[in-house]
This record gives structure tokens, C-alpha cells and sequence, in this order.
């Protein structure tokens, strides 16, 4: 088992050292006020990486989530600002949200094209067209919307707990639903899959569309520590979730890894840059850091498929 999960382990060991770390060096860091920046305030990077490891899992990418979630966002405000209850509010927000991923979705299940080529193309556009709508201005007074109305604690432990459940319960969909199957079965071999009765470009679809959902729901747990929607605040998103998901183990060629190595991930960059301003190191060394990190799971995912695809090789030359 230990072998089987090796990275999400290894992530799991080195975010501990930094912790053990950060308790004897500076054991402030350990305030509550600090654990709720990086757990509540950084919980919409979460739910995106939930949904982008779904996506690399079917071995396809969607750099547009920034955008999506930018326009999600700036909805919801409007929606909140109109007066509309809230639970119309929420739906509206999940079904744009839907939309924009179905959209991805068709274009690279429906034509075959690449989900790069298509994710960077509706990224510009819905960009550019977010600002044009609003002029690049943030929708302001949607006060009803901030913390849905319950006050602060409340809605911390609305963005805690949201986070907690779509976590388990996504987690438990991969490894028990046939669903779940179904992604990394297309993930690992799309023509293998097809063989066995799944439709590879229905799961493809389906997983753009659960990404698009993921992003509007981020925007909603990011709005709701806020009386605006800011066309840009999705800007790096697309980034985070990426690297979150890499980091945590997930294969960037498909059909390996899991959501509870997309959470340490999560849990490793989070930590990376309040631990670096309480250790009064650059700021400017965050994003480097980062960059190392991804790198290095990058560059070891390469490695062991090439090891893989060499022992394959070898055991059918016999």
C-alpha cells in the first residue's frame, strides 16, 4: 500500500518535517488567526484542484478555470447585489459554471481538439469578454452575499466544511463508483477503455463540465469572504490547482493518482509562503520554490513511466 501511494506519501512526510520545523523554529505560526488564512482563505484553491485532478486523471488539462471562475464570481455577485434568494443565487452560479465547462467539454470530446489549444482559447475569451462587461471594474455592494449572511464564524465553518465533504466525497466516488473508474480507465489507455463499454469521449465531456462546477463553486466559497466579484481574481488559479494536483502525485500523462495526494499538495504550497514570511525569507522565493517542486514531480513522473514502459518492453521481447 505504502509502495503503491509512494508520492503522495513523500508529500505527506515533507509537509510534516516543515511543520515539525515551523513548531520549533517559530510556533507562532501556529495561531489561529494564520491556520485560518491558509485553511479558509485559500479553500477555493482546494475545490479547483478537486476538479482539475479529475480532468488530468482523464488525461486532459483546462488552464481556463481562471477565467470561469472570474466570471462566476462577478454572477454571483450580481445575483446576490439583484436580491435573488440565496439558493437561487447558488444554482444560477453551479449552472453558469456548468455551462462554461460543457463548453470546454464539447469542443475537446465533440471535435477532438486538443484541450490545451481549446482551454487557452476560451481562457482569452472569456477573459476578455468578462472585462468588457464590466468594464474591468469589481461588482461591489453585494453585502447580502458576504458570508451568506450568517457572519464570519459561520462562514468559516461553511467554507470548512464544504470543502471537507466535497473532498470525501469525491475521493470515495474515484475509488468506489464506476465513474470513478471510468476516468482512470480512460486516463490509462482511452482505446482499452472504449473495449471495455466505456465511452472515453463521454467521460472527457463529463469531467470538463465537473471542472466547470468546481469552478463556480470556488468563486462561491471565495465570494463569500467578500462584498465583490473581481473579473481578475482568477488570475494564477488554473496554476495553483495544476501544481496542487501534480505535486499530490497525480500523473500528468493520466489515469494515475488521487485526491487524498491532490490535499497534501494543496496543503504543501499553502504552507510554502506563510512559513517562508515567518521564517523572514523573500516573499519572491515562494513562487521559485514552487516552481522546484513542480519540477521535480514533473520530471519523476517521466521517469518512472519511461521505467515502466522499459520493463514492459522487456517482459514482451520474452
Amino acid at each position: 500500500m505504502i509502495r503503491r501511494y509512494l508520492r503522495e506519501w513523500s508529500v505527506a512526510a515533507a509537509t510534516l518535517t516543515l511543520l515539525l520545523l515551523l513548531a520549533l523554529v517559530k510556533p507562532q505560526f501556529f495561531s489561529g488567526q494564520n491556520l485560518r488564512d491558509i485553511l479558509v482563505t485559500k479553500a477555493y484553491i482546494l475545490i479547483a484542484a478537486i476538479g482539475m485532478t479529475m480532468v488530468i486523471l482523464a488525461r486532459q488539462i483546462d488552464i481556463s478555470i481562471g477565467s470561469q471562475f472570474a466570471i462566476c464570481g462577478v454572477l454571483a455577485s450580481l445575483l446576490a447585489k439583484w436580491g435573488l434568494p440565496l439558493s437561487l443565487m447558488i444554482v444560477g452560479t453551479l449552472g453558469a459554471g456548468a455551462l462554461l465547462g460543457a463548453l470546454n467539454g464539447a469542443l475537446v470530446a465533440g471535435l477532438r481538439l486538443p484541450s490545451i489549444v481549446v482551454t487557452l482559447a476560451t481562457m482569452v475569451s472569456l477573459e476578455q469578454g468578462i472585462r468588457w462587461i464590466t468594464g474591468g471594474e469589481p461588482v461591489r455592494n453585494a453585502a447580502n452575499f458576504q458570508w451568506l449572511g450568517l457572519g464570519q464564524t459561520a462562514g468559516e465553518i461553511v467554507v470548512l466544511a464544504t470543502s471537507a465533504a466535497v473532498l470525501a466525497a469525491f475521493a470515495a466516488g474515484l475509488r468506489w463508483l464506476r465513474a470513478g473508474r471510468a476516468i482512470y480507465a480512460t486516463g490509462s489507455d482511452p482505446e482499452a477503455a472504449r473495449l471495455a463499454g466505456i465511452r472515453p469521449a463521454g467521460v472527457v465531456f463529463g469531467v470538463f463540465v465537473l471542472m466547470g462546477v468546481f469552478s463556480a463553486l470556488a468563486a462561491l466559497l471565495n465570494g463569500i469572504q467578500s462584498t465583490q466579484g473581481d473579473p481578475t481574481s482568477g488570475q494564477g488559479l488554473g496554476l495553483q490547482a495544476i501544481a496542487a494536483v501534480v505535486v499530490g502525485g497525480t500523473a500528468i500523462s493520466g489515469g494515475r493518482g488521487t485526491l487524498f495526494g491532490t490535499f497534501v499538495g494543496f496543503i504543501l504550497l499553502a504552507v510554502i509562503g506563510p512559513a517562508l514570511v515567518f521564517l523572514q525569507v523573500e516573499a519572491s522565493w515562494e513562487k521559485a520554490i514552487q516552481g522546484t517542486i513542480i519540477l521535480v514531480a514533473v520530471a519523476s513522473d517521466a521517469i518512472n513511466l519511461r521505467q515502466r514502459r522499459n520493463v514492459g518492453a522487456s517482459l514482451a521481447a520474452r
